[in-house]
């Protein structure tokens, strides 16, 4: 890929369960929709729907909910070459609500989740060095 405008955002990218009426505690929600989140993979989605390249780094479980967001970082144009996946930990869930005041309100599932266990060695420094030189 080349480097030359490529974004890069670091961090977490985990499954958010969001009720399907707003303004209800977590414990009165009767249903959740499953959808994608981590504010630095939804960085990296909105850098390359507006244009731009974008790559994301982070750590995920290497099962289906996995899986599922390295397709939806693909299908919205997003490099997933950053990350790698964990045999062991699961990806990250988050109940998040929205409060009637409309703050919102976060319960996460980790135990520890894979985004927590990335390491130095697993860092795909190629693609992070590329960021800062110059072509």
């Amino acid at each position: 890929m080349d480097s030359n405008g490529l974004i890069v955002s670091f961090g977490d990218m985990l499954i958010d369960f969001v009720p399907t009426v707003s303004g209800l505690l977590l414990a009165e929600a009767l249903g959740f929709l499953k959808a994608p989140g981590g504010a630095p993979a939804n960085v990296a989605i909105a850098v390359a729907r507006l244009g731009g390249k974008a790559n994301f780094i982070g750590k995920l479980g290497e099962d289906e909910l996995g899986q599922m967001l390295v397709g939806i970082l693909k299908e919205n144009g997003v490099s997933a070459a950053g990350i790698p996946f964990d045999k062991g930990a699961r990806t990250a869930l988050a109940f998040v609500t929205l409060r009637a005041d409309g703050e919102r309100e976060f319960m996460l599932y980790r135990n520890p989740s894979a985004d927590m266990l990335l390491t130095p060695d697993e860092l795909n420094l190629e693609l992070i060095s590329g960021v800062f030189s110059r072509d």
